[in-house]
């Protein structure tokens, strides 16, 4: 809070008081000998150009919140694991919260191998934590270069659906992990869901139950009296 912030707010205080309440005249003074002491209180102790509170840390956001580079690895998978020797660096500025030293590091991976998938996937998450979890332009081209390299591997669309939903945009979120569920190869019978499709799948489940809890989907049952 600026000086200047500090004594608009005293003087709308004080119209608020005297206007607003209808203090009696004989209240007046007194309140603004408590406003003047408040901005004497204010002007001793106050550190009005240091913000009011501190950010939290993005690393800790980043890993504890979201957990995005474990579930990076699991999704990305080994297949589709990056051959550069500059990912374990990247990665390492990521996990501290260091994402425009990690981004430009993977811009470089990028540039000399444009089919490096785990590079484009990182690089979108980087670029998305660098601007404080807002999709933008960069990053989504990021995510969308990984899935033309690998249309089946879930991995773009889910990093894409974290970010939709830190934007309130649930639906959307949604629709998108749906999506990259129903590109995943099903087992065959008698077999069990990889870590990958499990992982997916949970998550639109959980989605899925949040969105008819608040009414944005239908029920099972609600659906069964719709078609009756």
């Amino acid at each position: 809070m600026t000086w200047i912030n500090a004594i608009l707010l005293a003087i709308a205080a004080f119209g608020v008081g005297a206007v607003m309440f209808r203090l009696p005249r004989a209240t007046w003074a007194s309140l603004a000998a408590a406003l003047v002491f408040g901005l004497a209180g204010y002007t001793l102790q106050a550190s009005p150009d240091i913000p009011a509170a501190p950010k939290a840390l993005q690393q800790e956001r980043y890993e504890d919140e979201w957990q995005i580079m474990d579930s990076q690895s699991l999704l990305v998978g080994p297949q589709l694991k990056s051959d550069s020797r500059m990912m374990v660096t990247a990665s390492g500025f990521a996990r501290q919260g260091r994402f425009e030293t990690a981004s430009q590091m993977l811009r470089g991976i990028v540039e000399e191998n444009p089919q490096d998938f785990e590079a484009w996937v990182a690089l979108g998450n980087a670029l998305t934590e660098q601007a404080d979890g807002v999709l933008t332009q960069a990053s989504v081209y990021a995510f969308r270069q990984a899935s033309q390299i690998a249309p089946e591997n879930p991995a773009p669309s889910y990093f894409l659906g974290l970010s939709l939903i830190r934007q309130g945009r649930m639906m959307e979120a949604y629709q998108t992990w749906r999506g990259a569920l129903a590109l995943m190869p099903t087992p065959g019978e008698g077999e069990e869901l990889d870590d990958a499709t499990a992982f997916m799948a949970d998550r639109v489940m959980r989605m899925e139950g949040m969105l008819q809890q608040s009414g944005a989907l239908p029920t099972p049952e609600t659906a069964a009296e719709a078609q009756q």
